[in-house]
């Protein structure tokens, strides 16, 4: 480390740099001073073509699986945070998903893990997901709560944090893990992307009814998030949940993004039901069950012990998407 008006400033390892939250976080590490290390699976000698800040140092590293040469990347480094994974996938056309799943979010994991603690690496930050702990949630998750995943992603996420914390044992490696939900911002792709251009096209949606409560967290505020975890030394050991702290029902969400957009919201009432019927019809009942269900998370310990507060809200961070997505849709 070095030191700049009394911050301490890291050489840290980015694993999944050029994706969603890569490139947010590359450039927010970049504009606190720290040295940013970008780890790609192909090779690309201009990081500027990639979406990452000027004097990013850039490391091939190929697929990541429990056989992936860490040395190279590692040597540079004294802090790492992990980003990279197999999201879940909607339609998997993978022959065994769970096998890929494991590969990549679980061996992956443990090999990055335990080569950083062979290397002497200090803080490890590890972005995981609420989905160890499930689908739904009845009151608000909390750190204290057993993991119940439902889904190979999950599961394999699961086996991630707990391979980061076997390969911590003995050693000077300072694992933090973070369980963000949903995360939305400038390039969102999968669902919530799918319901943006819904509201942009603004039909009747039938959802006026639904009162559930879901969480969602900014992309701005998880790198924040983030970029607190790589230097607080409370988090050293821990696991966090993180959200925007202003949960929302699906209706709530759809108006929010309609406003953002500058559209209507147009919405009507149907029985929970009968949309559960249709999306069995229709094939579409993962879908459905995602809109009216309840996934909420408790940022209360993150706030108590860091003091963390997300410094984005709901409606600034739906408006810096809205923003991004209308610039695509002219360009």
């Amino acid at each position: 480390c070095h030191t700049v008006t009394g911050k301490s400033l890291m050489r840290v390892l980015i694993t999944g740099a050029t994706g969603f939250v890569g490139r947010a976080l590359c450039l927010s590490l970049s504009r606190a001073g720290h040295e940013v290390l970008a780890a790609t699976r192909n090779p690309n000698p201009n990081p500027n073509t990639n979406g990452l800040p000027e004097g990013t140092h850039v490391h091939t590293i190929g697929d990541i699986g429990p056989k992936t040469d860490w040395s190279d990347a590692l040597s540079e480094a004294n802090a790492v945070i992990h980003l990279a994974a197999r999201a879940h996938i909607m339609k998997d056309t993978a022959a065994d998903p769970s096998v890929t799943f494991n590969r990549i979010n679980a061996d992956g994991t443990a090999r990055l893990a335990q080569a950083a603690a062979a290397a002497g690496i200090k803080r490890f930050v590890y972005l995981s997901t609420v989905k160890v702990m499930g689908d739904h949630s009845d009151t608000p998750f909390k750190e204290t709560d057993t993991p119940q995943p439902k889904n190979v992603y999950g599961e394999s996420k699961l086996a991630g944090e707990r391979a980061l914390t076997e390969a911590a044992k003995d050693t000077s490696l300072e694992p933090v893990i973070l369980r963000p939900p949903l995360v939305y911002g400038p390039g969102v792709k999968a669902n919530f992307l799918t319901l943006i251009k819904l509201c942009q096209m603004a039909p009747p949606l039938p959802f006026a009814a639904v009162q559930n409560r879901r969480s969602i967290i900014y992309m701005g505020n998880l790198v924040d998030a983030l970029l607190l975890c790589l230097t607080a030394k409370e988090a050293a050991g821990e696991t966090y949940f993180v959200c925007d702290n202003e949960d929302l029902s699906t209706p709530d969400l759809i108006r929010h993004i309609a406003t953002a957009l500058g559209r209507p919201a147009r919405l009507f009432p149907v029985p929970t039901g009968f949309l559960r019927l249709a999306g069995t019809i229709t094939g579409k009942s993962q879908t459905i069950t995602t809109l009216l269900s309840d996934l909420q998370v408790s940022d209360e310990k993150i706030l108590d012990q860091l003091g963390w507060t997300p410094p984005f809200n709901v409606v600034q961070g739906l408006k810096e998407t809205a923003a991004w997505f209308s610039i695509g849709e002219r360009s």
